[in-house]
């Protein structure tokens, strides 16, 4: 049995690489259920950014599919719990896949910060079209995305800050793509 990435080790199969990663995604999934429900108090609002950071996480060290998943799940237990809402679908996914597929393209540590693009634009367009009337409410797209990325926003820089951190401390050096 091989050891877990060091110096030392031999390579890893597909099938040890893809075990590795399930079971990161699934402690990011479980890490994003148990701080769904810290926020914190910015002005009037309430900010929710973990779930962003573990998505602008995730979409580098794992890819834009595994973000995307991760994001799914999440929002999927949260919902079955009933600590979360259907927006947090469309809100998700999106900022994952373009924090995933920014990284593939540049290989840059910045693509973190492009989860709210995804998440502002795209996921609260989405929400309105598919969610709104699904639930029989038209919320104004303006204030959609302003509440999107009032904890989009945060979420990216601290993804970013926690990128840049387990780089700087070796962690998952054998997983960034």
């Amino acid at each position: 049995m091989t050891s877990c990435g060091t110096e030392n080790s031999a390579p890893l199969t597909t099938t040890e690489r893809h075990i590795k990663k399930l079971t990161v995604a699934g402690l990011l999934a479980a890490a994003g259920v148990l701080l769904s429900g810290v926020y914190i108090p910015f002005g009037p609002t309430k900010c929710f950014p973990f779930q962003h950071t573990i998505n602008a996480f995730s979409g580098i060290l794992l890819g834009p599919w595994w973000a995307a998943s991760i994001a799914f799940v999440t929002s999927f237990i949260r919902n079955m719990m009933g600590t979360g809402s259907l927006f947090a679908f469309p809100g998700s996914i999106p900022g994952a896949l373009m924090v995933g597929f920014t990284y593939r393209l540049f290989k840059k540590d910045w693509a973190a910060l492009a989860e709210p693009l995804g998440t502002g634009p795209i996921g609260a367009t989405l929400s309105a079209l598919v969610i709104g009337p699904a639930i029989e409410k038209t919320p104004a797209l303006g204030g959609l995305q302003m509440a999107f990325l009032a904890s989009s926003i945060p979420g990216a820089l601290l993804g970013y800050g926690l990128v840049v951190l387990t780089k700087r401390m070796g962690l998952f050096k054998n997983f960034y793509l």
